[in-house]
């Protein structure tokens, strides 16, 4: 069998053709190649099989320029997310984490900045009461009251609030209801810091802030137990 020919053909039969060639070789003893090529001659009709072996290349050109540009979007894209996430040099990187107990309840933040020398600021500490939502946007307000006393370059934040970190990176959206002006706090200090990245991460990649905020809720007194009334 002209393995040539044969190639040619298999690259412009779709998937059942291949499988009808197959069927058709099969049960008339004729050979794959001239099975196949009945196939595609009863397929491309009164066009002609050279009309579709040229119009089925032309697909595959086509099909082939689309999943490039596809995969060079991609890589583009990959490319712009790893520059993002490579802090510059002189960058500090910095975490925050915020809780309530009971929801809504006590709050306890927690907050973490290490700077490229090696420099580390924690903050942890009791915010009131309030709900979640309250807890990470205090959370997030510490770090960056911190941050401005240390003038970063450029500042990376994680936090593990897809709510607050959607918030402040979408201001031209309608802010999360009742937190506007923890929303409106977090603008005005960022105009006085440089280049600040807010980025979202998994709770379990937020460990450090998290802790923070766990150890600032267990400072909380315990509440006064009350006698049952006789």
């Amino acid at each position: 069998m002209p393995t040539e020919e044969f190639d040619r053909l298999a690259a412009a039969a779709y998937k059942g053709e291949r499988t009808s060639g197959r069927r058709l070789a099969a049960r008339s003893g004729a050979s794959e190649l001239d099975a196949l090529r009945q196939t595609l001659t009863l397929a491309a009709g009164s066009a002609g099989l050279d009309q579709l072996l040229i119009e089925r290349a032309q697909l595959r050109q086509a099909d082939q320029a689309r999943r490039a540009a596809k995969l060079e979007i991609k890589s583009t894209a990959l490319a712009r997310k790893q520059a993002r996430v490579q802090a510059a040099p002189g960058a500090w990187q910095a975490w925050f984490d915020g809780s309530a107990h009971p929801n809504p309840g006590r709050l306890g933040i927690g907050a973490l900045l290490c700077g490229p020398q090696g420099e580390r600021v924690e903050i942890s500490r009791r915010a009131g009461h309030g709900d979640s939502g309250e807890a990470e946007y205090l959370a997030l307000i510490a770090l960056l009251e911190a941050a401005l006393e240390l003038a970063p370059p450029q500042l990376l934040v994680y936090g593990d609030s897809q709510v607050v970190i959607n918030d402040v990176n979408q201001p031209a959206a309608p802010g999360a209801k009742g937190l506007e002006s923890y929303r409106a706090r977090v603008a005005a200090l960022l105009a006085g810091l440089g280049e600040v990245s807010l980025r979202w991460i998994p709770r379990h990649r937020n460990g450090a802030a998290d802790g923070l905020s766990q150890q600032a809720i267990a400072s909380w007194p315990a509440a006064p137990s009350v006698s049952p009334t006789v």
